[in-house]
């Protein structure tokens, strides 16, 4: 249940944000140790997979970007310390430290407080973010503005409208008295402190305020006498609680991954066809990226693309003959191990003859190639574009193709793998 904090005058922050450093040491303390009750099955939230991958995976990624972040700190129960090591190791989470929880989330969050100062060679930072692991898109501008506020005035956190009325009911189940909306925002996560008012504050804790409080912003009002700074946060801080987020979860995730496009063109000469593709794709995507033949093969090239979050490439070829170098990128691709991040697709175009494929040996080679890259979550993909006179035969192939793209990419369904598409 979202907290209601009364909003002074004065509001949020509403500049820009530079792409730089805050002035300060910070690190970060993710409290996981939650037991998914809400969500209704035996695997807690944070550790349920979507695409394939840990909930939390994406929130500690989403902190690992800001490289001055310097640590994230994981709580998570005794029962899944195993757990979440093996999530670090799978996913190369390198700057994450995890720490055992306590019985409540503020006995957790002070936990997480406490590694930083009990014989631990991780560095006390001078700014501490609070963040919930269940809340993976979280965005660097707000995590800047939460910490440049808390570094002024010792306390921030990000806040929303709120959406419903509150109401307070009567003993006997009646309407007692509603708040007006406009005075009161729902607080949200990330909170950002300066370390030593919430460490303190958290020292001064009475044991209720430990087992069922549930807002950090008051316990360092209550205990430090330190007035957050409030900021009107983006729409996006909303955190995974019923069966239902998850679903929402992943399909956030997947319009993002379809966002960005590379295309890989192994042609002689430049083709209509592929050119009029081009520039249809550009209708649907914010990115269309061109890679040649020769960089696709440089893993360093390749792992820089990956870095800006393209994990779709189009491989345009005349024939079945491009099928030996699509074998590369898909090898260049394996080499990267972006793919355990993220599920990869790779889409082969043929503009070739549709009976002259269908009666080609190389078929039953993309059938098994793709089945084996499967297991590395890369999903691959083929599709005809076949030969038309006209400009507006080749519009009409051109916005089917990328139609048949567009679908694939969105949908990342590992069941269509191997596949051999018409447009």
């Amino acid at each position: 249940m979202e907290t209601v904090l009364k909003k002074s005058s004065s509001g949020g922050c509403g500049s820009e944000v530079a792409d730089e450093r805050p002035p300060a040491l910070v690190s970060a303390v993710l409290p996981a140790g939650g037991t998914g009750e809400r969500m209704g099955g035996s695997t807690p939230k944070q550790f349920c997979e979507i695409l394939g991958r840990p909930l939390i995976s994406y929130t500690v990624r989403a902190l690992e970007r800001i490289s001055w972040i310097a640590h994230i700190v994981v709580v998570v129960s005794l029962d899944n310390v195993e757990i979440m090591r093996s999530i670090v190791k799978q996913y190369g989470h390198k700057r994450t430290v995890i720490v055992e929880g306590g019985t409540s989330r503020h006995r957790s969050i002070f936990n997480g407080l406490e590694i930083f100062v009990k014989n631990s060679p991780i560095q006390k930072p001078e700014v501490v973010i609070i963040h919930d692991a269940v809340r993976p898109f979280v965005e660097k501008d707000i995590l800047f503005k939460v910490v440049m506020a808390a570094k002024e005035h010792g306390a921030a956190g990000a806040i929303r409208p709120l959406v419903s009325t509150v109401i307070a009911s009567s003993a006997d189940g009646c309407l007692d008295h509603s708040l007006d909306r406009a005075k009161y925002r729902a607080s949200e996560m990330p909170q950002a402190f300066l370390f030593d008012i919430i460490h303190q504050a958290y020292h001064q804790c009475n044991d209720h305020d430990l087992d069922y409080g549930t807002e950090c912003l008051h316990l360092a009002l209550k205990y430090s006498k330190t007035n957050a700074k409030l900021i009107e946060g983006p729409p996006d801080l909303w955190k995974v609680t019923y069966k239902q987020d998850l679903y929402a979860a992943e399909s956030l995730i997947k319009e993002s991954l379809s966002q960005h496009v590379c295309v890989v063109t192994y042609l002689e000469e430049n083709s209509v066809q592929a050119r009029f593709l081009h520039e249809t794709l550009k209708n649907h995507v914010k990115q269309v990226k061109s890679l040649s033949s020769t960089l696709c093969k440089d893993d360093n090239h390749l792992q820089h693309i990956l870095l800006g979050q393209c994990y779709n490439f189009i491989c345009i070829s005349g024939t079945l003959s491009g099928f030996k170098e699509s074998q590369q990128l898909v090898e260049a691709l394996e080499n990267t191990n972006a793919s355990v991040l993220y599920p990869i697709v790779l889409i082969l175009i043929y503009l070739d003859n549709l009976e002259d494929l269908l009666c080609s040996s190389e078929m039953s080679k993309l059938a098994e190639l793709a089945k084996e890259v499967k297991k590395k979550n890369i999903f691959l993909y083929g599709l005809v574009m076949q030969y038309q006179q006209t400009d507006v035969k080749l519009q009409e192939t051109a916005d089917s193709a990328a139609a048949l793209i567009m679908a694939l990419i969105r949908d990342r369904n590992p069941a269509f793998v191997g596949q051999l598409l018409v447009a």
